[in-house]
């Protein structure tokens, strides 16, 4: 009796199980000019030629998904200049890429505010507040970018991806007015912060500015890397307040 077990078909091969490509993408954001940005490349072919795209390509057959995302980012950005790289998301739709389906795997990068990176000359920053005409769902994918940002924000020391080694209260206040989308206040961002763990003062003042007035303290993240601060804290928009209304309208 022949006990040996049948061949059984790849699915890899299956004619309803095709390969598809699979790509790897990088939104990578920094404070700049008080406004957070996002790198885009400019494409010079079709699909849409003179378009904005997130850096990114294909990956290889002998790499994964990280190493994929950093040898795409070599091309644009030094790697080393990212503080933090997170994978954010899949894009599967079957209609992403006129060319044939494609899937994506996209990365949220942070690059701290004191550095300025050399880009290519296809390469810019763009305000996330106003994206210019994206290839792809790349434009999409920077939205979802930024809104994972802000959420860990809230609750953990992400911030520290953003700011320069050492800064006043009231310059990282500034760093996250700008990602955030909204004011906070530097006494309150303080205390939130100083509660959590998340800063520890240096000990040294900062040099008077050009107005005089008293030295600030200077201060430094904790960690230089990603932690939960607090699971349950969310920073929320200062309320509106209501609109005045007369005796009149009561």
């Amino acid at each position: 009796m022949d006990h040996s077990i049948p061949a059984v078909p790849s699915v890899w091969s299956s004619p309803d199980r095709p390969a598809y490509p699979h790509h790897a993408l990088a939104a990578v954001l920094q404070v700049r000019s008080a406004r957070l940005h996002v790198m885009l490349w400019r494409r010079s072919n079709q699909p849409f030629a003179g378009d904005w795209a997130l850096p990114g390509g294909p990956l290889l057959a002998d790499e994964t998904l990280g190493a994929s995302v950093a040898r795409q980012l070599a091309s644009k950005v030094e790697v080393h200049q990212l503080a933090h790289l997170e994978q954010l998301e899949t894009r599967s739709d079957p209609a992403r890429d006129p060319r044939g389906r494609t899937v994506a795997t996209a990365y949220l990068g942070l690059v701290p505010a004191h550095l300025d990176p050399a880009l290519p000359d296809d390469t810019r920053w763009h305000p996330t507040d106003a994206l210019p005409r994206t290839a792809f769902d790349h434009g999409s994918i920077a939205v979802s970018a930024l809104g994972r940002l802000r959420a860990k924000l809230s609750y953990t020391n992400v911030g520290f991806a953003l700011a320069p080694p050492v800064f006043t209260v009231a310059e990282l206040r500034d760093i996250y007015v700008a990602a955030l989308g909204y004011e906070v206040t530097a006494t309150n961002l303080q205390r939130v912060l100083l509660r959590r763990g998340v800063l520890e003062a240096t000990g040294e003042m900062a040099p008077p500015g050009r107005a005089g007035g008293r030295p600030a303290m200077l201060y430094r993240f904790a960690s230089p890397t990603l932690e939960v601060t607090d699971p349950f804290a969310v920073l929320r928009p200062p309320e509106e307040r209501p609109a005045h209304v007369s005796r009149a309208d009561r």
